[in-house]
Parts: structure tokens; C-alpha cells; sequence
């Protein structure tokens, strides 16, 4: 009504609703293709699994920053197996089971963020209590896949890179590949200050 006046017609907030239908049809489009390239990745690292766990890895893909099977080039099944040897390894201190998880050239940084890299086996075995110290087998026990941030083409970590994870075939068992003592002091410095800024007064208050 009165459009060429330039008084507002009846259809004047068509272009606006237009719009927003649009980007929701973008936005959806955009998810179904990360969904179809997140199924590719997982159809193709599959080919190279003699016996595959399709179930739980399509309901496990999904991790903090992206797909895990397009970052890391394995399937959460793999990183899941291996971490709860890990956890084992860790929780019962068996030193040879952890070893058989480390990936060589191992990088070891240290609390001063000291960079090493320690190419034999035997080198970290003769290191191993600095490497892996009461704190780091700590953390080890408690390892989950859905606490695993992953950075494509680089691997998974932990703990703000305290521990990563790196599958060097593809479809294949993830190795440990970075220990960082630094990363993970920082890591437990974090927890304490959120966990302070969680407490009511009367639980900050100190005991009589």
C-alpha cells in the first residue's frame, strides 16, 4: 500500500525475513557438509581397520576443536583402547605397559619449559621418573576421550597440551608423543584458581 510514496507497504519486512531464512538455510547446509566430511573421514581411516567399531565411533567423533578422525587421521575407537591402557598402565605403575605407549622421538618439556627430544626408547626409559612424576602418572589415570582436544594434523592433547597423542598410520593405534611438565603445572594452577573462585566465603574462611 503507498509503496511508491515510500510509505511502508504490507510486504516492507519481506527482504528481512527473506534473509534470515537464508542464512539459516546456509548455516544448515553448511553443518550437513561438515557432517559429510566427517563421515568420509571415518568411511575412509575404516578400509584401513581389520575390524572396525563404526557404532561407537560415529557417536564418539565429535571432540573439542573438530572431528577427531579428520584431525588425527585415526578413529576415537583407537584413542579409546589406547587410553584405557594408559590408564591401567598409570593406575597400576607398570612402567613396560607404559613405555609400549610412547611414541619415539618422544618430546619432553620440562617445569622450566626445557625442550628435549629423546629419540631411543632406552633414553626415556632411564628418565622415566622425571618424565612421568606423581602428578603426570595423576593425570594418566584419569585420561577420557571426551576430555580430548584435537588440532588437525598435529594430533590430540590434554590437560592444555600436557599430554599428546599421535597416530602415525593412518586408522591406527594413537602413540604418546609429548609429555609437558610445564603445560601441566599450569594446568593445575588453572584448577586450583577456578576451584577457589567456586567457594562461598564461609568455605574460604579458614577453620578455627
Amino acid at each position: 500500500m503507498l509503496g511508491a510514496c515510500g510509505f511502508i507497504t504490507d510486504g516492507a519486512d519481506a527482504p528481512a525475513e527473506n534473509e534470515a531464512t537464508s542464512s539459516a538455510a546456509l548455516a544448515d547446509n553448511v553443518a550437513e557438509a561438515q557432517a559429510d566430511d566427517d563421515a568420509d573421514c571415518l568411511t575412509d581411516l575404516w578400509s584401513n581397520q581389520p575390524d572396525p567399531n563404526r557404532a561407537f565411533d560415529r557417536a564418539h567423533d565429535l571432540a573439542e576443536g573438530g572431528s577427531i578422525s579428520c584431525a588425527t587421521g585415526t578413529t576415537p575407537s583407537e584413542f579409546e583402547a589406547m587410553l584405557a591402557d594408559i590408564r591401567q598402565a598409570a593406575s597400576s605403575q607398570d612402567r613396560a605397559a607404559l613405555l609400549r605407549e610412547i611414541e619415539v622421538p618422544l618430546l619432553y618439556i620440562d617445569h622450566a619449559g626445557e625442550r628435549r627430544d629423546m629419540p631411543e626408547s632406552m633414553e626415556v626409559e632411564a628418565h622415566f621418573d622425571e618424565i612421568f612424576p606423581p602428578e603426570m602418572l595423576d593425570l594418566l589415570k584419569r585420561i577420557e576421550l571426551e576430555d580430548m582436544t584435537v588440532v588437525p594434523d598435529q594430533g590430540g592433547f590434554f590437560e592444555l597440551g600436557s599430554v599428546w597423542l599421535v597416530a602415525t598410520e593412518r586408522g591406527g593405534r594413537p602413540r604418546l608423543r609429548t609429555v609437558n611438565q610445564q603445560a601441566l603445572n599450569e594446568a593445575i594452577i588453572a584448577a586450583a584458581s577456578e576451584e577457589t573462585e567456586t567457594l562461598t566465603p564461609a568455605e574460604l574462611a579458614p577453620a578455627e
